[in-house]
């Protein structure tokens, strides 16, 4: 299997190369910064490049000769609102420059795409994001299902792409420090438990949000791309494992570092960011559709922690 990773040298992209390295795979890797050697050795290929710049994209990807492409490089949720013009930039022309270009490969090429429970707005009930990475996520959800689906089906047929998205709740990564998202609190306060030191939350102690070990959300990208295409009922997929307060991530990093002290200063913005979001997801058609199911509850995730 010839695979390309964007993003590789993010949290997502760790996991998800440790992973697919011990298959038959060649895999490909881009990032807009050299890989670090803990990647670097478990690819056969690395480009440096930026997402945003079309023409290397067109060299890298236009060739057609990737089976499957996950599409990790992006700007999080933080990051985005400190630079919501590089979150677009990014998040937007860097996936759109991808699907143009892979829309002519001579085979079919599946597209691999993780969105975010960041689409959803008003306490997770709508499809109204309030940040500029959640607008981003659900605008290239479309864009996926139009190169799919609709791409100049008057005029020249379509495109070769089989588009397949996930929305993670947040997740959470023993081997990787979270960069910019808004989640980071439930890994940070653990990690920091971990090097025996104290942390300060942004959020409420009674703030509550689905999550998931990295280990799922890389394996759940796998067996997405895996599924028979003629059992998916759908192109972009919810998929959950637990629940849990920050408050509950407190406590379990008390038990990895007893005298840890943790403390609350809320980031009002980030505040509202998570108050817009799901406390839990629905993911029955991910289950029913390609057998998708969480192997780390939340006792098992902090597992990872403690060894």
């Amino acid at each position: 299997m010839n695979i390309l990773v964007t993003g590789a040298s993010g949290e997502v992209g760790y996991g998800l190369i440790d992973g697919l390295s011990s298959g038959r795979n060649f895999i490909t890797a881009l990032d807009i910064r050299p890989l670090e050697d803990v990647v670097e050795q478990k690819v056969d290929k690395a480009y440096v490049a930026d997402v945003t710049d079309a023409g290397a994209i067109n060299r890298i990807v236009g060739r057609g000769e990737f089976d499957v492409v996950y599409h990790l490089a992006s700007v999080l949720s933080t990051g985005g609102e400190k630079n919501p013009e590089l979150a677009h930039r990014v998040n937007v022309y860097g996936t759109f420059n991808l699907l143009d270009s892979l829309r002519k490969a001579e085979a079919p090429v599946k597209f691999v795409y993780p969105s975010s429970i960041a689409v959803y707005g008003g306490g997770g009930k709508n499809l109204v994001p309030i940040t500029m990475y959640g607008i981003n996520k659900l605008y290239c959800e479309g864009l996926g299902v139009y190169f799919s689906d609709y791409y100049k089906l008057l005029s020249e047929g379509g495109s070769n792409i089989d588009f397949r998205c996930v929305r993670f709740p947040g997740l959470i990564s023993t081997k990787t420090m979270p960069t910019g998202g808004t989640t980071d609190y439930a890994p940070e306060v653990l990690h920091a438990a971990m090097k025996k030191q104290d942390y300060e939350c942004f959020v409420r102690r009674d703030s509550c949000l689905p999550f998931m070990a990295m280990e799922d959300g890389a394996r759940a990208l796998v067996e997405l791309a895996r599924a028979p295409k003629k059992k998916l009922k759908k192109r972009i997929y919810d998929i959950g494992s637990f629940s849990a307060k920050a408050g509950d991530f407190e406590k379990a990093a008390k038990k990895i570092y007893p005298e840890m002290r943790v403390s609350y200063k809320v980031d009002e913005a980030r505040q509202r960011i998570v108050d817009s979001w799901p406390s839990e997801v629905d993911d029955k058609e991910a289950r029913k559709d390609w057998g998708w199911k969480p192997r780390f509850g939340f006792v098992d995730t902090i597992r990872f922690f403690t060894g």
